[in-house]
């Protein structure tokens, strides 16, 4: 069994969950998830199964959608609902909807973002969130991301109140954060702010129409229609460059062979997927010691 499921996660269950429930229905122990999603959160999760393990990362390195809630007035400790309360501050001003839309324009394009505590980012070889359950508060590493597109989802004209909540529409780079794009959005509004409701509405290429819940795998798998649902490995590599061959070269792209730089390798790409009639066969990339060489990363074929 080979290809990708895209998963549709249920609030309650961490990302190793369905991996260990889906290895229990699928019987194979070649699963992988593309990512870890917030138990509280639900939403699109692309399961890797048997050869497709090896695509993950790639998978993992795509652009993602959320739909999330805001709420203005009050910051937590994990940036989140679920959270101890850190400050609570009345909004004693309206909001009209042009300056909300100017905050959420203004973080479009590259931000920079320093993770939460409450995160599995690794400081020192120990994941942030251990530190913050030990109570114990350490520098975290900035990084930098891309957010494509932010978009208010209320059609209210002015927003009022103790705490105000509004909806939106992220489409973002890996990496992101939305419970601190909220704190953002609050601080830019002069608010304590913090990250009220969370779905991921797409990741990976795939969408949540595309996704079928850990119940409806276990009744396909049953009725032994699951492999109809498995999206191929191609579907992992859409997003790189390709590169086509001939049958007469992929003896040796099957077997990793070290390749001359062809000449219609994908003109300034350094990686690019392998492709013979249709069928993805390995991920190459320019040879980091030896130019005019290309060597692969990955060999996926049978």
């Amino acid at each position: 069994m080979d290809g990708i499921l895209p998963l549709w996660k249920e609030k309650g269950m961490t990302s190793h969950d369905c991996v260990f429930r889906l290895r229990k229905i699928l019987q194979t122990k070649k699963v992988g998830h593309t990512g870890t999603l917030d138990p509280e959160v639900e939403g699109v999760l692309p399961i890797c199964i048997g050869r497709a393990t090896k695509l993950s990362e790639y998978i993992m390195n795509t652009g993602k959608t959320y739909i999330g809630e805001v709420t203005i007035g009050v910051s937590t400790t994990t940036e989140d609902a679920f959270g101890d309360m850190v400050e609570q501050r009345a909004v004693t001003e309206r909001f009209s909807r042009e300056k909300i839309e100017q905050v959420l324009q203004s973080l479009t394009g590259e931000v920079v973002q320093t993770p939460p505590m409450f995160s599995a980012v690794k400081v020192r070889g120990k994941r942030l969130y251990e530190y913050a359950r030990e109570g114990i508060e350490v520098e975290r590493p900035s990084r930098r991301v891309i957010i494509q597109s932010l978009e208010l989802l209320d059609d209210r004209q002015e927003f009022a109140g103790e705490t105000v909540r509004f909806s939106f529409r992220a489409s973002c780079s890996k990496g992101t954060y939305i419970r601190t794009l909220a704190v953002m959005i609050g601080e830019r509004l002069g608010y304590p702010a913090h990250m009220s409701k969370l779905v991921r509405t797409s990741s990976g290429g795939f969408k949540q129409e595309d996704c079928l819940t850990l119940k409806e795998v276990e009744a396909r798998q049953e009725s032994g229609e699951i492999s109809s649902f498995l999206h191929p490995l191609e579907a992992g590599v859409s997003h790189l460059p390709k590169w086509l061959i001939s049958d007469t070269l992929a003896g040796k792209v099957k077997h990793g062979a070290v390749l001359a730089q062809p000449s219609d390798w994908p003109q300034g790409e350094r990686e690019a997927a392998v492709f013979e009639q249709g069928h993805l066969l390995a991920i190459y990339q320019l040879h980091p010691t030896k130019p005019g060489k290309v060597k692969p990363v990955k060999v996926l074929a049978d």
